[in-house]
């Protein structure tokens, strides 16, 4: 439920900011393409990168179960990101998207300096990554009381997939981008209470759509107003790339 809340909360904050189709995008790190390919189901132009050939035989697998005109508009490269202008061969893509990444990088900015080298003048650049804010949250959650007070204060955790993940705040995370020629004009929050529950132990019922659809929605809105979205676990940045 959580993953399919997050796909729909990021698609949505996506369309407030992209141009429209059948404009290019990049995905950085895209894994099996839960994020892009409904861009191309929307009618982008959609290149997913990733440096797993596992994880794009997964995406190569999802992509087969679309209609064949959004499959024709997707192109899956293997690379890592630290490498993407030299794997698209110097392409500008009108949105560039890196979702669920940075926080497993110890030093983030050889892989901001791609993703805003890759964005074409006026495109978007977006990043989702783990809000430095909100760290006590999860340990307290699970009644892990000396952690979440050590957690007020700490950059990293050892995050569900049970690796060693780091959080950005989006003051750092904006002076970055902007001294790459990315001017930051929103940032969202992405999961607040679907999180809340997961962690406190209550059951969700990924098939029951009309309740994910009603959290989806209250997520979404969540993610659009303060406090809320500054006590989202992540947040989702949004900047734009200066015109010559």
């Amino acid at each position: 439920m959580k993953g399919r809340v997050r796909t729909y909360v990021l698609h949505q904050q996506l369309l407030e900011n992209l141009p429209p189709p059948p404009a290019p995008v990049l995905d950085v790190g895209g894994g099996a393409g839960h994020q892009s390919f409904p861009l191309a189901l929307a009618g982008y132009d959609v290149t997913l990168l990733d440096p797993s050939s596992a994880t794009l035989d997964k995406a190569h697998q999802r992509l087969q179960r679309l209609p064949g005109e959004a499959q024709r508009r997707v192109t899956l490269v293997e690379a890592d990101g630290e490498n993407a202008d030299e794997a698209v061969k110097g392409q500008r893509f009108a949105a560039v998207l890196c979702h669920g990444v940075l926080g497993y990088l110890e030093q983030p900015e050889p892989l901001v300096d791609q993703l805003c080298r890759c964005a074409a003048a006026g495109g978007v650049v977006s990043i989702m990554t783990g809000n430095a804010k909100a760290m006590a949250v999860r340990p307290a959650l699970e009644q892990r009381w000396d952690d979440a007070l050590a957690s007020f204060d700490a950059r990293g955790e050892i995050g569900v997939l049970g690796v060693p993940t780091r959080a950005d705040t989006v003051e750092e995370l904006s002076e970055l981008v902007r001294s790459r020629g990315v001017e930051p004009v929103r940032w969202y929050g992405v999961w607040l209470f679907v999180d809340w529950l997961d962690f406190s132990g209550a059951q969700l019922d990924p098939n029951d759509s009309k309740r994910v659809e009603a959290a989806a929605a209250v997520e979404l809105e969540a993610g659009r107003r303060d406090p809320y979205r500054q006590l989202s676990r992540v947040f989702h940045l949004v900047g734009r790339k200066g015109r010559p």
